[in-house]
């Protein structure tokens, strides 16, 4: 690795590379090894999470949302996902001279309704301002701090699991695709930005409940490969149950992407107990974010990666990208 390209903000191989080859050789910590969407730690007897997460979403407003709406969302889910209780952001804007002050407004009136939406309050923040051209508009960061309730590993991960999704693939990647270049395609795909934290907390109550992750970044053939290459163990995904927008899944078809490595910013991957999927999915169609939930796959110990069933009988793997498809989609 001479130079840092692109690919290596994009979640993918390259980015796993760089964490590897330059963070974790000098940054040593038990809580930071794991590489989960948050840290667990300790604070006065006080079991807490503790996330953080940058934004350089382009185009900064999208259908279904913006850069400030995604900046909550994100750093929420991250909570969430991690077996959190999101309670308090710190909240973190570049802003580029010239920026338009009412499009500034705009994007902290979305920030103030995600957080009232998600239960959680910016408690403390920081603004610096480059020169024209030394930035992008507005890049926004947030940490995020929750109470640590269930907590969850890739450890207890286990041949039999369940693989869960908790609604439709790929929207997300759409939508951004669509705003970003003109493709002269008409279409109403939105993005699924949303706070996840009260569709998942009630899971926390399944005792089969094993592990989280937000498929946003290489979407959920990423989270998988991840999982497989961190396990040892398999997963067996059929395609037919993967529940993707019949729109999205048709301007996938003509733009060349797979749905599978397209971002979500309000979907969750879930494994859970094998007897314990029946009520994990009962509980996610309950709520309207949930109600396209689906169970897709298992976790097989007959073979590592992950291997997609599709329809006519056939496998395909489903290989970690070296970067994603879309590059700055969060």
């Amino acid at each position: 690795m001479k130079k840092i390209t692109i690919g290596h903000g994009s979640g993918g191989r390259l980015t796993r590379e760089l964490i590897e080859e330059i963070f974790l050789k000098h940054l040593h910590s038990d809580e930071l090894k794991p590489l989960e969407d948050a840290a667990a730690v300790e604070l006065q007897g006080r079991k807490i999470a503790v996330t953080t997460d940058s934004y350089v979403v382009s185009p900064l407003f999208f259908p279904g949302g913006d850069i400030g709406k995604l900046s909550v969302c994100g750093t929420v889910n991250d909570l969430a996902v991690s077996g959190a209780a999101p309670a308090y952001l710190s909240l973190g804007i570049i802003l580029e001279e010239g920026f338009p002050a009412d499009r500034l407004e705009d994007i902290v009136k979305s920030i103030a309704a995600a957080c009232a939406e998600a239960g959680v309050r910016v408690v403390t923040g920081d603004t610096k301002v480059v020169e024209k051209n030394r930035g992008d508009g507005v890049y926004i960061n947030t940490t995020g701090v929750g109470e640590l309730i269930r907590p969850v590993s890739l450890s207890s991960v286990s041949a039999g699991d369940a693989v869960i999704v908790t609604g439709t693939v790929g929207d997300h990647g759409t939508a951004i695709a669509l705003s970003r270049h003109d493709f002269g395609i008409e279409s109403r795909v939105e993005s699924d930005c949303a706070s996840l934290n009260d569709l998942l907390l009630p899971l926390f109550d399944v005792d089969g409940l094993k592990w989280m992750r937000d498929p946003t970044r290489g979407g959920v053939a990423t989270v998988l490969a991840e999982l497989s290459q961190t396990t040892g163990l398999g997963v067996e995904v059929f395609e037919k149950r993967v529940p993707v927008r019949e729109d999205v899944r048709f301007i996938s078809d003509m733009l060349g992407y797979d749905p599978l490595y397209l971002a979500s910013e309000g979907r969750a991957v879930v494994v859970a107990a094998g007897e314990s999927a029946g009520r994990i999915l009962g509980i996610l169609k309950r709520h309207p974010l949930g109600e396209n939930a689906a169970l897709i796959g298992n976790i097989t110990g007959r073979f590592r990666g992950v291997r997609l069933k599709t329809p006519i009988g056939g496998e395909r793997l489903l290989e970690m990208p070296d970067e994603e498809p879309l590059p700055r989609i969060c």
